[in-house]
């Protein structure tokens, strides 16, 4: 990976059928041969926070470990998926390079230290009720529990109203904590529960999300990716397409 480049993370929301997510790590990986960078696969395993009950959650934790683990050694990716409930930091820190922890849950004490004594580097995801001077003491809180860095993810802000707000100023606010801030391009154009019983969204504007968090010194970008969006079994209507992935991180870099 060519020096001072940003992190980037992509894949898609949560773990698909075989034939979607090898599309998706094939892609990955050419992107990283072309353009000399090192992209980190995510999926999820457990999306446990859907709006409805009836939303489609992943295939649990010990078939999606599983998957990502065939991914990470089939592909050569690095890879990170999210935990939401403590028990799993152990588990997943055995395949996942990064250990994510959702938006919602990122004042959660005691899930954020298990993930952090598993000495893996930590990505907390500011929760949509945070500012980003409160993201110092959850950071704090990785930290003094043993994590190797922590990161922290801009993803906006939740007023209700089925909107999401993003302040930039976010971006160098959380710099001055974590040892890389990332920017949630595709979450920040969710428009959450909108859409009668699931999340909505605007991606017209994932790159003008990216572009502005570059602009305020974001060092990483997020984006859920997925060959057919509207056919996404999670944040269909907020994913990038995927054959635009190559050409939104050239602009990037």
């Amino acid at each position: 990976m060519k020096e001072n480049m940003p992190l980037f993370i992509a894949g898609p929301c949560v773990i698909e059928p075989d034939e979607v997510m090898d599309e998706i790590a094939m892609t990955i990986c050419n992107i990283n041969r072309t353009l000399g960078i090192d992209i980190v696969f995510k999926a999820s395993f457990d999306k446990a926070n859907r709006t409805s009950i009836s939303s489609y959650r992943g295939p649990g934790i010990d078939k999606g470990l599983t998957i990502l683990s065939d991914i990470k050694n089939k592909y050569n990716l690095k890879i990170t998926t999210d935990i939401h409930e403590s028990w799993q930091a152990g588990p997943v820190a055995e395949v996942a390079d990064i250990i994510q922890i959702p938006a919602l849950l990122s004042r959660q004490t005691d899930i954020i230290a298990e993930a952090a004594r598993t000495g893996k580097t930590i990505n907390i995801k500011k929760g949509q009720f945070l500012s980003g001077h409160d993201m110092k003491y959850v950071i704090e809180k990785a930290r003094m529990s043993g994590a190797a860095k922590v990161f922290a993810t801009e993803r906006g802000n939740s007023f209700g109203y089925n909107n999401t707000v993003i302040d930039f100023r976010n971006i160098p606010l959380m710099k001055e904590y974590a040892d890389k801030v990332i920017m949630d391009c595709t979450h920040a154009v969710q428009t959450p529960g909108s859409a009668c019983g699931s999340s909505g969204g605007n991606p017209e504007f994932i790159l003008p999300m990216a572009l502005s968090a570059k602009a305020f010194g974001a060092d990483g970008y997020f984006f859920e990716t997925h060959p057919k969006p509207e056919k996404a079994m999670s944040d269909a209507t907020c994913s990038l397409v995927l054959s635009n992935l190559e050409k939104f991180i050239s602009r990037l870099i």
